[in-house]
């Protein structure tokens, strides 16, 4: 069972409020790893966070557990992020981050769990 704020966001596509959560402490473990909260599926593992919040997480993501889609909601286009597996939505990745990607994912924290490593 899901609290509601979770459930809005993996199966709404709702975004937690901003700076709100519980990820945004960075982590005195260099080594992190982000799991699907209803499954457990491994869907990040970082050694780098983009400035100090977690919530703007680097790294590898694993291509065979989450899938991108368009998102054209509030007269704006930008790629969502969802697990392949349940369609929870997690977020969305931009191509504003540092190299050697680009990219730069922002997760809902609400919808996934913390491991350090």
């Amino acid at each position: 069972m899901l609290a509601p704020e979770a459930f809005e966001v993996t199966r709404h596509a709702a975004t937690e409020r901003p700076f709100s959560g519980t990820l945004l402490e960075p982590s005195r473990q260099r080594v992190v790893s982000l799991h699907l909260l209803r499954h457990g599926c491994l869907l990040f593992v970082s050694e780098v966070r983009f400035g100090h919040r977690l919530a703007k997480l680097l790294g590898t993501h694993r291509e065979r557990n989450i899938e991108t889609s368009d998102d054209r909601t509030f007269g704006m286009v930008r790629t969502a992020v969802s697990c392949r597996r349940c369609d929870a939505h997690l977020g969305h990745v931009f191509d504003d981050g540092p190299q050697p990607t680009g990219l730069r994912y922002c997760m809902n924290s609400v919808a996934l769990r913390f491991h350090k490593g």
